[in-house]
């Protein structure tokens, strides 16, 4: 029963858009957005996301943080974390990373689109 229950809420993550965001340490942005600039291309190239390509965007306000916006593709989450390419660029990424001032290396909070018109 674990295992369906996991299944089911993979399988809601599909057409949910992810808000990465990436607590860069300062001696490893150059290293981190060559990675960065693989993720999507990546993720895309495998159909594992939408064709609707990422948005980065850079903090300005102290601290090296990068967010990167996407849509999963149905089942892309659930491969995605199964296929050797992206958990290379993933493991990669993860020793430029540093936990920051009490929140996570990283994160990644999905959301659906409302619509808020009446």
């Amino acid at each position: 029963m674990r295992f369906l229950g996991k299944r089911l809420i993979l399988s809601l993550m599909a057409k949910e858009t992810v808000i990465g965001t990436f607590r860069v340490r300062a001696d490893a942005e150059a290293e981190f957005t060559a990675l960065l600039a693989r993720h999507w291309h990546t993720l895309n190239e495998l159909g594992f996301v939408t064709g609707e390509p990422s948005l980065v965007y850079r903090g300005v306000d102290g601290g090296l943080t990068y967010v990167e916006i996407f849509t999963w593709a149905q089942g892309g989450y659930e491969d995605a974390r199964e296929h050797p390419a992206v958990l290379a660029i993933w493991g990669a990424m993860d020793g430029l990373l540093e936990d920051r001032d009490g929140q996570p290396k990283w994160a990644f909070p999905h959301y659906e689109r409302v619509s808020l018109s009446g």
